[in-house]
């Protein structure tokens, strides 16, 4: 269990782990165009279904191409659309399906392609941006499929090395500043909260 994750989601780890991938374009002509090294859908779907377990939920944030290859995973899929997507074809291969960006805990935001002016408060995991050379910049992780050597991410294993270290969580932001609003000149927070419980 992710008990980071918003309890909405929280099916999506109860009985095993989440994964997520992006930009796998099954069987899209322009691949090669993208990256001449560009694997063959079949081999990526080896390389998928050698990791990922029914108990588990893949997450694709996009762009998916033929989704026919994801019918031979019995997991959970939910899918977040990216610029390739037409839903009449690839819905029905889906559990749940979200078009747009989506918060699923405090510090983590979901996308297809990167979301900038957020970077203080949440990861952005994203797709998109191919022929990146590195997975992590500041506060995104890109999980285009040429960028991660066409594997999946783990993602209760990343949050567990620290992932979300670095980021504060926007509540305690938030708290923080109205703390220091309260706080008088001679820094005597103490005779504030004096002040306002004998006010009741």
């Amino acid at each position: 269990m992710i008990k980071s994750l918003y309890p909405k989601f929280y099916n999506w780890c109860q009985t095993g782990s989440i994964y997520i991938i992006s930009d796998t374009h099954f069987d899209d002509f322009d691949c090669k165009y993208m990256n001449p090294n560009w694997i063959e859908p079949e081999e990526h779907m080896n390389i998928i279904s050698s990791i990922v377990r029914k108990t588990d939920t893949l997450i694709h944030l996009g762009d998916v191409g033929n989704a026919e290859y994801l019918d031979v995973l019995r997991c959970h899929k939910v899918l977040l659309t990216g610029n390739h997507d037409i839903l009449s074809k690839v819905g029905s291969h889906f559990d749940e399906i979200f078009n747009g960006p989506l918060f699923i805990a405090d510090r983590i935001l979901l996308s297809h392609e990167p979301i900038f002016g957020l970077e203080g408060f949440c990861m952005n995991i994203h797709g998109h941006c191919h022929g990146e050379k590195g997975v992590y910049k500041y506060n995104h992780i890109n999980l285009a499929s040429d960028v991660v050597n066409y594997t999946v991410f783990n993602l209760g294993s990343e949050i567990k090395y620290g992932m979300l270290s670095k980021i504060e969580n926007y509540h305690r932001i938030t708290i923080d500043r109205a703390t220091e609003n309260l706080i008088c000149k001679d820094n005597s927070f103490k005779n504030v909260l004096t002040e306002a419980i004998n006010l009741v």
